[in-house]
This record gives structure tokens, C-alpha cells and sequence, in this order.
């Protein structure tokens, strides 16, 4: 989706005239601006870009749709903000609102649940700006500077890269969250994971219903997002989560074109067999292509850079830019994905998800039908599992990268802090999610298409936290409800699939092949310079030895494309 820009302005003459040069600015940028009221405006631009919807008070800005069949409902009208709980109970998509005050100005700031669309804001000299981005055009204000902390968090923890900016000066409005101007003023969460997982467990359904409100809830997010967009495009890996997304949209849209299939060089990363196979049974052409590789450089990096937030969606430069091509050359402005899956739905059917029935149940989770099923599948004994589950672990190991500089104190993503009470599968469900989440950033194809993960959509993710682990695996597969509900529609050698797709090979040898430039890089960048970088340990890291033995990869990427950002922003606030 395309950006979005609002500036709002207090009464000072000095905000009127900058308000109104900025407007210039915008237009002249090739940005779309109506007003929102004489005091406030509103920029848009491509692809895709944001549409305006008003409800009541609130002017939602991209993409909006009506939810017929919804999980969340106020307990009462009387609830502190229950007129902005109903609005998010009753529409989805990615969208932020704003509500305009009696003056004219920029009152509250929302968020939609699931965060498709980025939200920052911040204050500058008697206005108020409100964007998905910061516009190469746009003045950085000179108060900001990197917070150095929260990038040493980061580095411990990706996922706080999709929560706070690792700047200071603006402020990142979380999803499912409003914000009050002035921005000062303490934020207000009305929607959070941990709240739909526990209205969930006080209303238990059966396997049936269960399997019945899945499809349901991904048929409706993909038929609104497929009859929403523009010429149309599919990703189709051979794997359930985009098998699953298929089905489903050749029920609500004949004319995708094309299906794209990825496939690498080694037999764990072609699933041509499978995607085939499911072409044969939904009657669809699919069309195979092999991933992008290349040399990695320094332009690379600042092409993924240019954004609030550090790059990590786009870490796989080369595929996207050869995707982004590919599909310009068809004529598709969007693509439809299965990213998101692999958390929602459940892929992990381990020892956890029997640890959150015993936290639910207690001594009556001996009962079970599940418990036999998900010891053959850990090769566990029943009593091992029981024995597991009665013991206080971490919920969320520590992800520990030796060649970043320890911290004190690691810093808890949001969401995660409210999740004392459930059980350890639920709390990676949810931190998969806050993943998914980021995975929606910009990257090199998003520039080029609207990339659309309807099960990431707040009706699928909303059915999914709702249901307990145990029912989301039944007990015996990863993803064992998905697979039971779409069997009707998928071939066997897709539901009935005992192994993933694994593209761990390819990113392996993309470091590998490019530890020439990797190495320089982190040993001699700016995260070095500021001591969060080890560069003892970096320097053993990065050595084709480690990668074989140990494969840390994912670690070095994360690593390059945070110092990407730093680099790009340290330049930028330096040219002011």
C-alpha cells in the first residue's frame, strides 16, 4: 500500500505559513492533498494508495472493510472508549483514523489491531504530523537523534524493531492503540492478543464450529482483499499457508495471473512437485521461477534503510527487486501471500502446546485425546510431557546472539508483556504475530505492488487466538485445524505433508558468498563504533566455519540491515 501524509496546525500565523509550504511541498512531491478541515491535511500517494473512509468522528485512511461476523464486542457502551472498541470490532483492513477536534485539529490517533499500515508521529514548531513514513521532501526536525538503547535492545530482540522507533523524537503508535494529542499524553491499548486469547478461553467451541469460523474468517478476509485490488497477482509456495490463501481465492476471484511459484536450488527449498500438484487440483497455471541471488553492497542496504524503521522485511534484496520486475511485467499491482501462517495458525505442534492445556486445566489435561498425539509427535512420553508442563519455564526463551554486546535489562515487546497467564504456545503464537506484523514493512516489492496477507487479517487472527493451542494442531499435527478444515478443497499431498519447505540453504549461502563485504561491514561500522557489537566474537561469527557448524545467518542479516539503518539515518540527521 502507499503512503499517507497529515499535517495539522495550531492557530500561530508562523504554523499556518509552514503548514501551507509543506502542502506545496507534498504536491510538488506528486502527493495527492485534500483537506481534513481548515486546519488540517491530508497527503496521499502510490501504489495503492490510502483511501479516506468517515465513521462517525473518525476519518479512516487505507484500506477499510465492513466485518459481518465479528469476536470482539464492548461489554458495555459505558466502557472508556467504547465508540473506538465497536469501531475496531466492526471493520479491518489497514488503516490508521484520526479525529478531528472543534478547532480543526488533529485530536486522537488510532491504529487498526493487526498494523498492516505504519503510524508515527510528532510535534514541530505548532504542528502536529501524523505519517506512514518520513518523505525524502520533509525536513527531519533537529531534535531527533538515534536512542542508541533501544537499538542495543533491538539487536537482542528483533521484534522490538516493529514497536518503538529507534529514534527519538517521533512516536510510534501501536496497533490497536489511540493516541491523544499532545502526544505527551499516555496512549490507551483497546485491542491486544492476550485480551482475545482469554475471551476465547471462556468461550470454548467445538471442532466443528471451530474448523467452520477458520474458513469462514479467511474466505471473508480474502474475498475483500481480492475484490478490493487492482489487477492481480498470487504467490503459491507449495507449502499449506499459501495452498490454504489459494483455495480460497479462486473462490472469490477468477482473473489472478500469474501464480508465482519460488523455488532454490536444492531439493528442502523446490517445491515445484507440490505446487504443481495443487495447480492440477484447483485448476490454476503456475508459474515457476528460481530465487534472485547476487552480490550484497552497500547500495543494497541503503535501499532497504530509508524507512523509521530498520529494514528487516527486506532483507532479501535480490528476490524482491526480481519479483518487484516480474510483476510489473505482468501488469499486477498486488500480489496475495500465505506469509503469517506459520504463527497463527500454529506450526509449532511441540511439548508447549500440551503446557498450555495443563496451565488451562490442570490435573483434568490427563484426559485429554491430545496428549498421546502430541507425545508420538515430540517422540516424548505421556509422562515426560507432564512432567515438562508442571515445571515454571521460560515462556520465551532469550534469543542470544553471541556477537552482540550483552545487555542489563532486555526490554519485553509490548504485547508480550501482558501474557503472564497464558500458557508458552499461546505467548510465541502472539510473538509470531508481532513478527508477521513487521514482515508487512516496506521493502523493494512493496514499492512496485500492494502485498496482501489476509492471514494476517484481524478476522483470521482474531478466530486463531481465540482457540486454544491444543485445538489449533488437534492435537497431533502443526496446523492441524487448517489442515482438517481446507481438506475438501486441498489435494492429499498438500494437507497430509510431513515436512516444510526450507530456505535456510539459500540465506546461508548468501551470507557466505558475501562474507568479503559482511565482514567490514559489522567490524567496522557504526554499531562497532558504539560498542553493540562484539567485535571478538562478530569476527568468529562471520566465518564460513561457523556457518556450516552453526548457522547464523539470520543473526548476521539482522545485524547488517540494523547497521544499514543506522548508517543511512546517522547521515541523514547529520546533513541537517
Amino acid at each position: 500500500m502507499g503512503d499517507y501524509l497529515i499535517v495539522s496546525r495550531g492557530p500561530a500565523s508562523a504554523a499556518s505559513a509552514r503548514a501551507d509550504t509543506l502542502r506545496s511541498q507534498a504536491i510538488t512531491a506528486g502527493m495527492t492533498v485534500s483537506d481534513l478541515s481548515a486546519r488540517a491535511w491530508l497527503a496521499v500517494e502510490g501504489p495503492s494508495p490510502p483511501a479516506t473512509l468517515l465513521v462517525g468522528a473518525w476519518r479512516l485512511i487505507g484500506q477499510v472493510f465492513h466485518r459481518e461476523h465479528r469476536i470482539v464486542r464492548p461489554d458495555t457502551d459505558q466502557e472508556p472508549w467504547s465508540y473506538e472498541r465497536k469501531l475496531l470490532a466492526r471493520f479491518w483492513g489497514r488503516f490508521v483514523g484520526v479525529r478531528i477536534s472543534g478547532e480543526g485539529e488533529v485530536a486522537e490517533i488510532l491504529r487498526d489491531p493487526c498494523g498492516g499500515l505504519d503510524c508515527i508521529a510528532w510535534e514541530d514548531d505548532g504542528l502536529t504530523i501524523v505519517a506512514s513514513e518520513v518523505p525524502a521532501w520533509l525536513p527531519v526536525p533537529r531534535s531527533w537523534s538515534i536512542a542508541f538503547d533501544r537499538v542495543a535492545q533491538a539487536l537482542h530482540d528483533p521484534l522490538l524493531v516493529w514497536e518503538d522507533l529507534l529514534l527519538d523524537g517521533p512516536v510510534a503508535i501501536l496497533p490497536g492503540t489511540v493516541q491523544p494529542a499532545p502526544l505527551k499524553t499516555l496512549p490507551t491499548a483497546l485491542w491486544t492478543p492476550a485480551a482475545i486469547v482469554r475471551r476465547g478461553a471462556t468461550q470454548p467451541v467445538s471442532d466443528a464450529e471451530a474448523a467452520a469460523a477458520l474458513t469462514l474468517a479467511l474466505d471473508d478476509a480474502v474475498r475483500a482483499l481480492a475484490l478490493d485490488s487492482g489487477p492481480l497477482a498470487a504467490e503459491v509456495s507449495g507449502g499449506l499457508d499459501s495452498s490454504l490463501v489459494a483455495a480460497s481465492l479462486i473462490r472469490a476471484r477468477k482473473d489472478v495471473a500469474p501464480w508465482i511459484n519460488l523455488y532454490g536450488a536444492e531439493a528442502q527449498s523446490d517445491e515445484r512437485p507440490y505446487a504443481t500438484a495443487l495447480g492440477a487440483a484447483l485448476g490454476i497455471d503456475i508459474v515457476s521461477v528460481p530465487h534472485a541471488s547476487g552480490p550484497l553492497n552497500e547500495a543494497d542496504f541503503e535501499s532497504i534503510s530509508l524507512g523509521v524503521r530498520p529494514g528487516l522485511a527486506g532483507i532479501d534484496m535480490h528476490h524482491d527487486r526480481d519479483w518487484a520486475g516480474r510483476l510489473h511485467a505482468a501488469g499486477a499491482t498486488a500480489i496475495m501471500t500465505g506469509r503469517g501462517g506459520d504463527s497463527i495458525l500454529l506450526q509449532g505442534a511441540t511439548a508447549d502446546v500440551f503446557t498450555d492445556l495443563w496451565r488451562a486445566r490442570g490435573r483434568r489435561a490427563l484426559t485429554s485425546p491430545a496428549l498421546p498425539g502430541l507425545a508420538r509427535l515430540n517422540d516424548r512420553s505421556i509422562w515426560s510431557l507432564i512432567a515438562g508442563a508442571r515445571k515454571l519455564t521460560e515462556a520465551r526463551p532469550a534469543r542470544r546472539n553471541e556477537m552482540i554486546t550483552p545487555i542489563g535489562h532486555p526490554t519485553i515487546p509490548h504485547w508480550l508483556g501482558d501474557c503472564a497467564d497464558l500458557g508458552p504456545a499461546k505467548i510465541l503464537q502472539i510473538a509470531g504475530l508481532i513478527d508477521g506484523i513487521g514482515r508487512q514493512s516496506p521493502s523493494l516489492q512493496t514499492r512496485v505492488v500492494n502485498v496482501l496477507t489476509p492471514l494476517l487479517s484481524q478476522p483470521v487472527v482474531e478466530t486463531c487466538l481465540a482457540l486454544p493451542a491444543t485445538q489449533l494442531v488437534l492435537g497431533q499435527r502443526d496446523r492441524g485445524l487448517a489442515r482438517s478444515a481446507f481438506r475438501d478443497r486441498l489435494p492429499p499431498i498438500i494437507t497430509e505433508r510431513r515436512t516444510k519447505g526450507e530456505m535456510s540453504a539459500i540465506y546461508g549461502r548468501m551470507v557466505a558468498d558475501n562474507l568479503d563485504f559482511l565482514r567490514p561491514w559489522l567490524l567496522e561500522g557504526r554499531l562497532a563504533e558504539a560498542g553493540l557489537i562484539n567485535r571478538a566474537a562478530a569476527e568468529t561469527m562471520l566465518s564460513r566455519d561457523n556457518l556450516i557448524w552453526r548457522g547464523t545467518y539470520g543473526e548476521i542479516m539482522t545485524a547488517a540491515a540494523v547497521e544499514g539503518w543506522v548508517r543511512a539515518w546517522s547521515r541523514c540527521l547529520s546533513s541537517r
